[in-house]
């Protein structure tokens, strides 16, 4: 049996965030087949060097890659386009089957384009573009230009959602796709684009042993907690849900809300220079490449919650998680919220999965095709509080059997996902 050679470009182990986990979870599943050896091909620098936030991890201690034969290769620099060009050269050395490349924002069109591009000229490797979103809701009138340079390069792509699998279409509308669900083949001609699903995270584990009330006790929650958790964008309508909460606390003393995520644009000290130059130059390029509603960095949902009473029932660790600490927040928590303004497919969502948390989400995205109402969790309206806060009554008043998201859930594993690519 002859070796494959996997390449995972995408942000390696010591980043923040989902896109990290996600791209060191998916090597992690092909370095556990026979005869296959996996680089992930990292950024230094994913972004403009003026964007004013630390991506680095520097909380978890855990080694992700500890027993595996992942080799780790942090080269690629957004604003040297030298490491652009290295970095196909380095790939390329390694002589892979498949890259597969992470996409989830358009502003990386520019780097990882180029790189796409000159691997089709020095690799004969299958290029896989893995989209976590195609038509981006943020406004910026360079997205969708980004979006086309960066990856029309692919050979094949992967959607999580029937929705992003449509705005493909839209973005190319002359190229010819063919989307297959998991296990069927290709039978046309079109582009092959594997409608597949966000895997469910194994690398957060329930503690067997978590003392839940013991737990609460110590975070002064009470009988019925819904948790949102990470980072604190607005698209991810944590607005609404303290809203939503507040309709639901009104009716109800035995109910508490956990928030525990970092604020996305408050990760350095504003006092210092170096980041009072990267706020100014990072304001003006927004003013000339966005809509004014897009520039979230004075978005703080949290002040709703002294402007609304809800001191006494709502606990907030307002900080980076670090990997170990994550399970403690799922565990002590009976709902995850959900309710997005728009939705790709949520790392949030594959985290509570793999807790059996029922999910409350909105109308939105990928979640109707992932949120059962009544059956694993329950759907709200978007921009609804009403219909929120009636999804958050009824989880108390009706709760979702947990074994039912466990149902839900257990063909989405990270190795049906990597066999999904290599057949």
């Amino acid at each position: 049996m002859s070796k494959n050679t996997i390449v995972c470009f995408g942000p390696g182990p010591m980043f923040k965030g989902g896109i990290a986990n996600y791209n060191t979870s998916l090597a992690k599943a092909f370095d556990k087949m026979e005869d296959t050896e996996v680089h992930i091909v990292s950024w230094t620098q994913q972004y403009p060097a003026i964007i004013p936030r630390d991506f680095i991890d520097r909380k978890s201690k855990i080694d992700q890659l500890e027993g595996t034969g992942i080799k780790v290769h942090y080269l690629t620099n957004y604003n040297n386009p030298a490491s652009w060009r290295q970095t196909a050269k380095l790939i390329a050395s390694l002589n892979p089957n498949k890259v597969i490349f992470q996409w989830a924002i358009a502003i990386q069109g520019l780097p990882m384009g180029s790189i796409a591009r000159k691997l089709k000229k020095k690799t004969k490797a299958e290029i896989f573009f893995d989209l976590h979103f195609v038509i981006q809701k943020e406004g910026s009138a360079l997205d969708n230009w980004f979006t086309k340079i960066g990856i029309k390069h692919a050979d094949s792509y992967i959607v999580h959602a029937f929705k992003t699998a449509d705005e493909l279409k839209v973005l190319f509308p002359k190229k010819k796709f063919e989307v297959i669900e998991r296990e069927k083949k290709i039978t046309g001609n079109g582009q092959k684009v594997l409608k597949l699903y966000h895997p469910v995270y194994d690398m957060f584990k329930p503690d067997p042993e978590f003392d839940k009330e013991k737990v609460k006790q110590e975070l002064k929650l009470k009988k019925h907690v819904f948790l949102f958790f990470g980072f604190i964008r607005k698209y991810k309508g944590l607005h609404n849900v303290i809203k939503a909460f507040n309709l639901v606390a009104k009716q109800r003393d035995d109910v508490s809300l956990l928030i525990v995520g970092e604020s996305f644009w408050n990760t350095l000290d504003s006092n210092k220079l170096s980041t009072k130059i990267k706020n100014a130059t990072f304001g003006l390029a927004k003013s000339i490449f966005l809509k004014k509603q897009d520039d979230e960095r004075n978005y703080n949902p949290l002040a709703l919650v002294e402007e609304l009473g809800l001191q006494n029932d709502v606990y907030i660790d307002n900080e980076f998680v670090p990997n170990e600490a994550v399970g403690k927040y799922f565990q002590v928590s009976d709902s995850i919220m959900l309710f997005y303004s728009y939705a790709t497919p949520s790392g949030v969502e594959s985290i509570g999965y793999n807790f059996n948390m029922p999910m409350l989400a909105t109308n939105v995205g990928h979640f109707p095709e992932t949120v059962v109402d009544g059956f694993n969790g329950y759907i709200a309206e978007t921009e609804d509080i009403v219909s929120m806060g009636k999804a958050m009554i009824k989880s108390i008043e009706k709760p979702i059997n947990r074994e039912n998201v466990a149902e839900t859930s257990k063909e989405m594993s990270w190795e049906n996902y990597a066999n999904e690519i290599l057949r």
